[in-house]
């Protein structure tokens, strides 16, 4: 018996509706996702001979404190005394895009704005772990797309970069050997990461958070997995930044 057209054309408009079907649901999804922006700034030479000093340290904490009370999270951090290359930094977190251009439009064009360079800006995303779904430990990463910073004292930043080569190792071996790796981290419990992801949206691959009050955790953490399988993946880790938590009102003090 030959297959009428109105048929073949049902067959393949039910196979093309599996195929949609099965795409959308490997595609993870749009809903709920948070971007992530650590932009570090540094005071120009200008700025210390700026006149009105105060009153541009003040205008500034009305913009932080503007956007803070958006749906978004904006939290400070001082570098003064732990780089060179940069003095403060803020971390934001926004389901919108737009957000951080606006903000950062804001005080380009306060009177602070103008003896201010950005040397870093890291722009990032939330994406469900393909590793850690059933690997939770309480307090340290699990697989939330909403970022919420604690209270910890110290966040310590960094773009990451895996090697391409780690793209071609088959999924399950992939999977034991991230696991090698995040059982290692699990040993620092004071440490919390946040990982957030930058695949076409920055030159990093990612970009990795970890807070804590105990730098020396953070330092043993590193070098524990310095040893670890995984470890040799990884393109590029630096640089790392260490940030001293500090509220606005704290910030501008320094400065």
């Amino acid at each position: 018996m030959t297959e009428t057209t109105s048929e073949s054309e049902l067959r393949a408009q039910h196979s093309q509706s599996g195929s949609s079907e099965a795409l959308q649901e490997s595609v993870p999804s749009r809903e709920g996702r948070q971007y992530l922006k650590y932009t570090f700034f540094k005071l120009l030479p200008s700025w210390w001979s700026a006149e009105d000093m105060e009153e541009s340290k003040a205008q500034f904490k009305r913009i932080v404190d503007e956007f803070s009370n958006r749906d978004m999270i904006v939290k400070s951090f001082s570098l003064f005394g732990t780089r060179g290359d940069c003095d403060f930094m803020l971390w934001t977190i926004s389901e919108r895009l737009e957000d951080f251009q606006e903000l950062l439009s804001k005080i380009k064009k306060s009177p602070l704005g103008r003896h201010l360079g950005t040397p870093y800006s890291y722009l990032s995303m939330t994406r469900r772990s393909e590793y850690i779904r059933d690997h939770r430990h309480p307090d340290q990463e699990g697989d939330a797309l909403k970022k919420v910073p604690g209270n910890a004292k110290y966040l310590f930043v960094y773009p990451f970069i895996k090697k391409r080569e780690w793209y071609n190792v088959p999924a399950e071996e992939r999977q034991r050997i991230m696991l090698g790796h995040i059982r290692a981290g699990h040993k620092f419990p004071s440490v919390k990461i946040n990982t957030s992801y930058s695949f076409g949206l920055d030159d990093q691959e990612f970009v990795l958070s970890f807070e804590t009050d105990y730098p020396s955790d953070f330092l043993e953490l590193v070098m524990a997995l310095r040893s670890t399988e995984a470890s040799k993946y990884t393109e590029l880790e630096t640089p790392i930044f260490t940030c001293v938590a500090t509220p606005v009102h704290e910030l501008i003090s320094l400065f």
